[in-house]
């Protein structure tokens, strides 16, 4: 039977890691590295955000997004991050002291034992272990308000007839996941909670942006 995510697991990971995250996926010319940018920008445009509303990154990792997320809500706005990696949150620190941002906030907690605030919309941009966990997801959608827009974006095995770059991409997860059950539809969980789902795949497969909203009347 496929196995589920393993949070302690993925702190831990994460935590070993994050010294050297951002430049290993930025400088050492791998897909992901190549790819992830182009990709963030395209999520971040699927949440149509406006001037002075409020964002939650979800994962926020090394705040990679912060700086599309800043100037897509502007001064009035509002980016708050939550990981429950402290290593990465401390990254992201210097990145937000660095950069001079004060409307973003920080939380450490396992997503899925917080309670986020009202947000206007969420992101989850490589975020498999959330994707496959349904009281994280739950947590998300909770928070945004109705009719707020959700998207997210990451890795995806493509088809089995296109074997050599599926079996890399599942290499590519490996290092990054504590699971790769439901990896050929990493988005369908979140899909379930949402309405006006849109879905669009990229790069042969491999990459994908989901994007929808949170039902008027609550998460589904």
């Amino acid at each position: 039977m496929p196995s589920g995510p393993d949070p302690a697991a993925s702190r831990r990971r994460y935590d070993s890691m994050a010294a050297r995250y951002d430049r290993h996926l930025g400088l050492q010319g791998s897909r992901l590295g190549r790819y992830q940018e182009g990709l963030r920008k395209r999520a971040v445009e699927a949440l149509a955000l406006e001037p002075g509303q409020a964002v939650l990154d979800v994962g926020c990792g090394t705040g990679a997004s912060f700086a599309r997320l800043v100037a897509a809500v502007g001064p009035d706005g509002r980016v708050l991050g939550v990981d429950h990696s402290q290593g990465m949150l401390a990254v992201a620190r210097r990145r937000i002291s660095d950069a001079g941002w004060t409307n973003v906030e920080l939380v450490e907690t396992p997503l899925e034992e917080s309670a986020p605030p009202p947000v206007d919309a969420a992101l989850l941009f490589f975020t498999h272990d959330l994707m496959r966990n349904p009281d994280a997801l739950d947590r998300v959608t909770g928070a945004v308000r109705p009719s707020g827009r959700v998207v997210a974006a990451g890795l995806r095995r493509p088809s089995w007839w296109l074997l050599p770059l599926a079996a890399a991409t599942t290499l590519a997860v490996r290092r990054y996941t504590t699971t790769r059950e439901g990896l050929g539809r990493p988005w369908d969980l979140l899909e379930q909670r949402l309405e006006e789902v849109r879905s669009e795949l990229l790069l042969l497969g491999t990459l994908y942006v989901l994007a929808g909203r949170r039902p008027p009347d609550g998460p589904r």
